[in-house]
């Protein structure tokens, strides 16, 4: 049967696939800058970067007018070529080395995402494929689509599928619900986020490449930016708000045969991305797209070091439209998946809701002994990471020449001490709990003042009456360190025992701090509308954000109960 998807309001089941309509438009001045400082032993310098192209696909449309490239000082050779994939690179190198360079991006970017009707027929399984389009269907170190255990699971996940949309679908909606974002991960491959089911955008990108490439859809890593101003979908109840961090960032674009090459963000997001991406560079694998920011060198035989590289990105959007709209479907993943409208042969895959947490009796909560040491909550995250110099280790590529490339390490953080507006976070308990207690995730930036938390009951996924306040936390006492670290506030003095249920915690404070709490991409723990905010004056929190805040709950639950 030919399904198209259009509005369905408010079903009771745990599926979180909207399909957005509408459109974004913005015109961005964007720039990009990189300092340099050598080490000492430093005897050639090399950095390369590539030039954004124009681009459009069906649901995304990328103008770029205006690209400069300025050095400080000129290097003694600047080259610039296009590779097997299309991508103009510009390499410039300096021999000797002078003590500092700064290199400088600049262009306009006019961004559209168009999210209208699509339709497509593409057949699942391609029976063929342009040359062209070919080389995005190999197997690859990163791409492992020949392993045993990832074309086991991509049959799987299609049998008995017929188009590929469908296909896609599928298989997005198993990474959604079966990948943990986490930064750094440990490796970058698909076969990594295959079996630690966590990975950062790399993992998603590279595991999805390779569960499609597996059963012959072609698949096409990219690399760029994601600028961090917010969007806001309009739905029913309230508003659902999107934000990426400011910094590289790795996506994919699917090929079918009615639609040419369209973009997915498999970590939310299917046939299209929104207008706060720019598209820089393309390969087979994200050991092929290392151009862009790739940093070579060459020193002294003998000498210890490396040099020092601080990049900083800024976007002013000089104009901005957004308008759009998202209903959600009876089927699909319990994380969140965004679609536009599509015209397609598929079946509506339902994924169960978890269940829901034990209800325990008054009589069994009397006889509750707290005994065992409890912790959760959303742990991982880049611990005292200064985000101004977050370059990884270098590698070596021959004798002492060395490298550094991009990495995918960015800031992702609310600045959650405004005198307009306050945050909330849900926390879903499976067992009883003593609290004593609850860290946050922060980066103290100054000012004065104190902050607190407060913990409320849940009122139908939004937070309710206060059950506890935490003690006070002078500014003062926090470090002004660069990184995020945890920050404990104490629920000794009432030790609130805890039901298995769902609870909110709301950072309150006072005075003037510049405080930012950083976040996880997507839902790692928690349900899609766990993460709330409202102006201080209201009482309605109907606002969701699209991420999670990292925190951690401390205490003690019971000997029987299973962590």
């Amino acid at each position: 049967m030919a399904f198209a998807l259009f509005f369905l309001w408010n079903f009771p089941c745990g599926a979180e696939n909207y399909v957005l309509v509408g459109q974004m438009g913005s015109e961005i001045r964007y720039e990009l800058e990189q300092r340099v400082r050598r080490n000492p032993g430093t005897q050639k310098l090399v950095l390369s970067f590539v030039v954004p192209p124009t681009f459009e696909s069906p649901t995304y449309r990328q103008e770029i007018h205006g690209f400069d490239l300025a050095f400080s000082p000129q290097p003694k050779d600047k080259k610039r070529s296009q590779d097997n994939r299309g991508n103009q690179i510009i390499v410039a190198t300096w021999k000797p080395t002078p003590p500092e360079i700064t290199a400088r991006i600049s262009f306009k970017a006019q961004n559209q995402t168009m999210l209208q009707q699509l339709q497509t027929e593409t057949p699942f399984p391609l029976e063929k494929v342009p040359p062209d389009v070919s080389p995005y269907l190999s197997p690859t170190k990163q791409v492992q689509s020949d392993d045993p255990r990832i074309r086991k699971l991509a049959k799987k996940l299609t049998q008995g599928v017929t188009t590929q949309f469908d296909a896609v679908q599928r298989i997005l909606t198993w990474i959604v619900d079966n990948l943990r974002y986490v930064t750094p991960p440990a490796q970058y491959d698909a076969l990594y986020g295959l079996e630690a089911r966590k990975g950062n955008c790399q993992n998603f990108s590279h595991l999805s490449a390779a569960l499609m490439r597996a059963v012959s859809i072609p698949v096409r890593i990219v690399n760029g930016v994601t600028l961090n101003k917010p969007f806001n979908v309009s739905r029913k109840g309230g508003i659902l708000t999107f934000k990426m961090g400011q910094g590289r960032h790795s996506w994919i674009e699917v090929w079918f045969r009615d639609l040419g090459w369209v973009p997915f963000d498999p970590q939310q997001t299917e046939l299209f991305v929104s207008n706060r991406y720019i598209r820089i560079e393309t390969g087979i694998d994200n050991n092929e797209t290392i151009n862009d920011g790739l940093l070579r060198w060459t020193q002294i035989s003998g000498s210890k070091g490396k040099p020092r590289l601080q990049e900083s990105i800024s976007a002013d959007f000089d104009s901005d439209r957004v308008k759009l709209s998202g209903s959600r479907q009876q089927y699909g993943p319990r994380n969140l998946l965004l679609v536009p409208p599509v015209q397609a042969t598929f079946a509506e895959i339902k994924v169960p809701p978890p269940p829901p947490p034990p209800v325990i009796t008054e009589p069994e909560r009397r006889k509750l002994r707290f005994r065992v040491p409890f912790l959760f909550g959303n742990l991982e995250f880049p611990e005292n990471v200064d985000f101004a110099f977050p370059r990884g280790p270098a590698s070596t590529v021959g004798t002492d020449s060395y490298q550094m490339t991009r990495n995918f390490v960015v800031e992702t953080a609310e600045y959650v001490t405004t005198k307009l507006i306050q945050y909330a976070q849900v926390f879903e308990l499976r067992q009883p709990v003593k609290l004593d207690k609850i860290g946050l995730a922060l980066h103290n930036f100054g000012g004065e003042g104190q902050l607190w938390l407060e913990l409320l009951q849940d009122n139908n996924m939004k937070p309710g009456e206060p059950i506890a306040t935490s003690d006070f936390i002078n500014l003062n006492q926090l470090s002004l360190k660069p990184g995020y670290r945890w920050v404990d506030f104490d629920f000794s003095r009432e030790k609130p025992e805890l039901m298995p249920g769902n609870y909110w915690l709301a950072l309150g404070f006072t005075g003037s701090p510049i405080v930012n709490w950083f976040y996880t991409y997507g839902k790692p723990v928690g349900p899609v509308e766990g993460t709330r905010y409202k102006g201080v004056y209201q009482a309605d929190w109907s606002n969701a954000l699209s991420y999670e805040f990292n925190y951690r709950v401390i205490g003690l639950t019971v000997e029987s109960s299973k962590q």
